[in-house]
């Protein structure tokens, strides 16, 4: 499911901050600044449990459409090498192979070219409509547990460490105890259920 979901996938996190600033509007008295990692809320293990079952649920669901495009991947491949052989063998002197046969494989290897990327970019695009219709509300209550936590533990801000070491603001974290992360986690998989893992098409 990685084909599909690779394009679309990245907007869950950036929406999470969309809808929480993950501080607490007026900074506590000694409040301290701390980062949380929310790649890590989808890892199989020891991720955010409603989120890696609602992304397993959506993935399945695109199950057949990926199954479909690979099949059409695999064909498309395979007709590709056929007209390389017969191009090598057209060169040849004497050769039986006629260059309209080329030729009309050539014109069905980029009919399936044109069928390919149009079968991608609308299973891309689906893909994105339902994984925002899923995961758009597991992560606004992400954002509302971020704040509840925040306001909790004290913390007057927390940034997100995946975003700012793929922005090169974080080369080096000297303090593993800004990193809470886990605690994090931990703390929302022990929340009551308040959003629903899966949403009707």
């Amino acid at each position: 499911m990685k084909t599909i979901r690779s394009i679309a996938v990245a907007f869950v996190f950036a929406a999470l901050f969309a809808v929480s600033s993950f501080a607490q509007t007026t900074p506590a008295s000694g409040g301290r600044i701390v980062v949380i990692d929310t790649a890590a809320f989808a890892d199989a293990k020891n991720g955010i449990t409603k989120f890696v079952n609602a992304q397993n649920a959506l993935d399945n669901e695109f199950k057949p459409v990926q199954t479909k495009l690979d099949g059409m991947i695999a064909n498309y491949q395979k007709l590709g090498n056929e007209i390389k052989t017969l191009q090598e063998q057209i060169s040849k002197p004497n050769s039986p192979i006629k260059p309209e046969t080329v030729q009309s494989k050539i014109e069905e290897y980029q009919r399936m070219e044109t069928a390919i990327k149009r079968e991608s970019e609308d299973a891309k695009a689906n893909y994105a409509r339902r994984q925002q219709a899923v995961l758009g509300p597991i992560m606004q209550d992400i954002g509302k547990a971020m704040e509840d936590f925040a306001k909790q533990k004290g913390y007057s801000v927390i940034l997100d460490s995946a975003k700012l070491y793929d922005a090169g603001i974080i080369l080096v974290q000297g303090d593993d105890k800004a990193d809470v992360t886990k605690e994090f986690i931990a703390f929302y998989n022990s929340r009551p259920s308040t959003t629903a893992t899966t949403t009707p098409k």
